[in-house]
């Protein structure tokens, strides 16, 4: 008989010590180039414009003197507390025919195309490949007096003159902030929609379930990770955007990043403007905190139900 192997052979070998000290040290120098780079282009500059937004200013002079009155100007002055509401409902409008227009093409590649698939994808998403000043700018074109819009009402007899409310107006900012940040929402949806597990779909049919039940009970629920992460990025974006509304806002579709804009240029206040870049920074985390709750219990109801 053959003698049985012993415990020792039979115990699983342990790494030695002496690796975990070499990866250790190789760790920290890979982390060293990101640490020094998010620290000198973000933290750094996040501290300063936190420590300017005490600071005042004395005919033109940045004065520090230590004093919370930028602040109660932002949230008394209308001009400022103002636009900044008006950036939210901007931001929130564009967020929602964006996932308006989103939703409906996704779910229609994905389920109801079989062949060409990534060829319908990959036109979706061809706009991302122009340039951001290309797309506001032909914008401007179609909407502008002369534009293409106007010519084609005129044409079919619908007005008898130009009209000037298609441009330079909130609606503008709407429509082509929409039109940049869709292709964006629709990847994050589309991609929620390919991870949603083809045999939840089938047991749901095999169940008795219609498809609009099966669509509301099951494919909503499942996507909604890809629609919340979607729609934060095109609120967020939308808030810090000021290209769109000098182009195609002009003075009453301001935006709160073109107060900044002025307050850093032509006004010379550095201290309101990072002021108001702080409060804005505040709602953004607040919002991202927000939505990242949501999309743990989303991610929770999913695994839920891929384990049943």
């Amino acid at each position: 008989m053959q003698d049985e192997p012993s415990l020792s052979v039979m115990k699983p070998e342990h790494p030695p010590k002496h690796r975990k000290r070499i990866w250790r040290p190789r760790l920290l120098i890979l982390l060293i180039p990101p640490i020094i780079w998010l620290s000198v282009f973000l933290f750094i500059p996040y501290v300063t414009l936190f420590i300017n937004s005490f600071w005042k200013v004395d005919f033109g002079t940045i004065v520090h003197d230590f004093s919370f009155d930028n602040y109660k100007k932002f949230f008394t002055n209308p001009l400022y507390y103002g636009t900044f509401l008006k950036t939210l409902r901007i931001a929130a409008w564009v967020t929602f025919f964006s996932i308006l227009l989103s939703y409906p093409l996704a779910y229609f590649i994905h389920f109801k195309i079989k062949k060409n698939k990534q060829l319908f994808y990959t036109l979706v998403i061809i706009p991302l490949w122009v340039s951001y000043l290309v797309r506001a700018y032909a914008w401007k074109i179609v909407l502008g007096q002369d534009g293409i819009l106007n010519n084609f009402l005129l044409a079919i007899g619908i007005i008898h003159k130009p009209v000037e409310i298609f441009l330079y107006s909130p609606y503008a900012v709407i429509l082509a902030l929409t039109h940049i940040y869709t292709p964006w929402v629709l990847m994050s949806i589309y991609t929620s929609l390919e991870h949603i597990p083809r045999d939840v779909l089938e047991a749901s049919k095999d169940l008795g379930a219609g498809r609009f039940r099966t669509f509301f009970h099951i494919v909503i629920p499942l996507s909604l990770p890809g629609v919340i992460a979607g729609a934060t990025f095109a609120f967020v974006l939308t808030m810090g955007d000021f290209l769109a509304p000098q182009l195609l806002g002009g003075t009453s579709s301001m935006m709160v990043s073109n107060v900044v804009y002025s307050l850093f240029g032509v006004a010379n206040n550095w201290p309101l403007g990072s002021t108001i870049g702080i409060v804005t920074l505040v709602v953004v985390l607040g919002i991202l905190q927000l939505t990242h709750r949501l999309e743990k219990r989303t991610a929770s109801f999913e695994d839920g139900t891929r384990g049943r």
